[in-house]
This record gives structure tokens, C-alpha cells and sequence, in this order.
């Protein structure tokens, strides 16, 4: 059977629709239920169900996918076993990384690993942590940045190493001339009756700041729903809203703009994550290093940065 195509039905009973997998693989919908009809004219069976605008793949279907899975994995494996043993590490590393995280992170560890590996390529995509999560065990990125507010073990298909890179804690960001101003940090509750604007590039991150403000009593009244930190930081800047920053963040532009500590606090835990066994690939491993001395080096940074944790895997 054509290992693309298998890869292809693989992405479907991921993705669940034929558009998204599209997307992923950047071909036409129509290339993928092209893909599909080729590899059930291959196996002689039903592969997919289609229903509405979505798929559901038949029991033919999903024990193809659960081999189609060993099969790649063993490929995978094999690649990794090349790399290890070749003295030029070369070709492509892909990586993947959610904003808030990737402009701190992403570009001096591209640079520390282009030094050392001059003939390897690393391919930066800006995802967030569910999407990169996917990706990885898709096999479509080989290094992905993922937070534990965003994702979810349950999200788990195959196995994952992830470390520990640091702690980031949350912190509310308010206009200059706020009544709260001269507070050293600032409680959920006493911003009960404020207007919010939240960054909803990611659904779920926008979820999680929902459900803080829902434990502490109050239902945000959100005037701002938006797609860029760039937009919600001009809402809080103009005196619109109040809003929710990763730590993080802060160490970017935020203008005249307050970043206050939360009472209790919120904190993400940042991590890398890595199919199992691939810090054996030198390229894997070069990146992770470098990563974790860009963290190390940000660690005096108004105490945000944890120190780097051990490896654990994830099933």
C-alpha cells in the first residue's frame, strides 16, 4: 500500500474532516478524497464513512490506521537510527511553537543551532499547543512547544516525551491611570466588574482565563474578543478593558500598560515535547540543548523562569 496514502487516512481519523487534513498537508480536499478512494480501491474495502461535511472511519478503516501508525513509526525509527550515525547532521528540523512562547525562545535557539549545524535547516511554525501536540504525533514537526493549560493527557495517541522548560506565571494587564494602579498584585474578583479583552487566537487559553474568572464568582463581560495580543493590548491601552497576559509576554512591548502579579496565582507549565527516543537524533537533541540554555539564560528574568525539569514521558 502507498505509504502516502496510508499517511493520509492516518491525518483523517486525526482531523475528522477532509478540509483540515487538506490544510495539513497542504494539497486540495479534493486531493485527499482522491488519496482515500485510491487506498480503499487498494485495500478492496470501505475505508471512511462520510457524514456531512465530516468523516467517520469504518472498523476497516481504523485497524488500517493503527498499522499504518506502526508502520510509520518503525520508518520514523529508522531515520532516526541513520541520523545518529551520520558524522554531517543535515536536512530539515521542523518545529512548532505557540506565540507567546516562540518570539522569547524560538529565534536564539534557531541561531545557537545554525552555529553549531551550519548544513541543517530549522523550520519554524507558529501553532498553537494543541495543533503542535497533533502535529508531532502526526509526524509533521519533529520539536513542539506546548503548555499544560492548553492541552489536555487525554489528547494522547501515542507515546510522547516531553521536559519541563519553566514556569510562567499569568498576570493581569491594566491601563496606567487604573483605579487599581498602586496595587502590588491584584485578585480575579476585584476585577468582577471590569470589561475584558482576550487574545482568542486560541480558543482553549481564551477558555481557561473564562473558567478562572468563573471560579472566583463572576462571569467576564468581555467587549473584545481578538485575534492578535497586538489588538488587546491597544484595548487596555486606550482604557477599553483590562485583559490577562502570560508573564512571559511581558517582556515584550506593553507600552505605558501595567502587568500586575494575580492573587492566587495562575501559572503554565511550559514544555518540550518530542517523539519517544528521538533525543538519540543529533538534530533533536542539538535543538533541546539549545533551548534549554536560552532558558537557563532568562532564568534571572523577575524570577519567571523554573529551572529546567527531567524528562517524562507521556502515553
Amino acid at each position: 500500500m502507498d505509504l502516502g496514502r496510508l499517511r493520509t487516512l492516518r491525518e483523517l481519523s486525526l482531523r475528522k474532516t477532509m478540509a483540515s487534513v487538506a490544510e495539513a498537508l497542504l494539497i486540495s480536499p479534493s486531493a485527499v478524497s482522491q488519496q482515500i478512494a485510491l487506498l480503499e480501491d487498494e485495500a478492496g474495502v470501505e475505508l471512511v464513512e462520510r457524514r456531512g461535511r465530516g468523516v467517520r472511519l469504518t472498523p476497516a478503516g481504523l485497524r488500517l490506521v493503527e498499522h499504518a501508525g506502526r508502520v510509520i513509526g518503525i520508518l520514523e525509527e529508522a531515520k532516526t537510527d541513520l541520523a545518529e550515525l551520520k558524522k554531517t547532521v543535515a536536512g530539515e528540523l521542523r518545529v512548532a511553537a505557540f506565540p507567546s512562547v516562540a518570539a522569547s525562545l524560538i529565534p536564539p535557539t534557531i541561531r545557537a543551532l545554525s552555529q553549531r549545524f551550519p548544513d541543517l535547516v530549522a523550520m519554524f511554525e507558529e501553532s498553537e499547543p494543541v495543533d503542535s501536540l497533533a502535529a508531532l504525533r502526526a509526524w509533521q514537526t519533529d520539536v513542539a512547544i506546548i503548555d499544560d493549560l492548553t492541552t489536555s493527557a487525554g489528547l494522547a495517541e501515542a507515546q510522547v516525551e516531553t521536559l519541563h522548560l519553566f514556569d510562567d506565571r499569568l498576570q493581569v494587564l491594566l491601563p496606567p491611570d487604573h483605579r487599581l494602579a498602586d496595587q502590588a498584585h491584584i485578585s480575579l474578583q476585584e476585577l468582577a466588574t471590569e470589561r475584558w479583552a482576550l487574545d482568542t487566537t486560541s480558543a482553549t487559553y481564551s477558555d481557561v482565563i473564562v473558567a478562572a474568572c468563573q471560579e472566583a464568582g463572576f462571569e467576564p463581560i468581555i467587549n473584545g474578543r481578538c485575534h492578535s495580543f497586538e489588538v488587546v493590548r491597544a484595548m487596555v491601552e486606550a482604557g477599553c478593558s483590562v485583559s490577562i497576559n502570560p508573564g512571559l509576554r511581558g517582556r515584550d512591548y506593553i507600552g505605558t500598560l501595567l502587568l500586575k502579579e494575580i492573587r492566587p496565582t495562575i501559572t503554565r507549565r511550559i514544555f518540550v515535547a518530542f517523539r519517544s527516543g528521538e533525543l538519540r537524533n543529533p538534530a533533536v537533541a542539538g535543538f533541546v540543548e539549545g533551548l534549554r540554555s536560552v532558558v537557563a539564560a532568562m532564568a534571572d528574568l523577575k524570577g519567571r523562569i523554573g529551572a529546567a525539569g527531567r524528562p517524562q514521558t507521556e502515553m
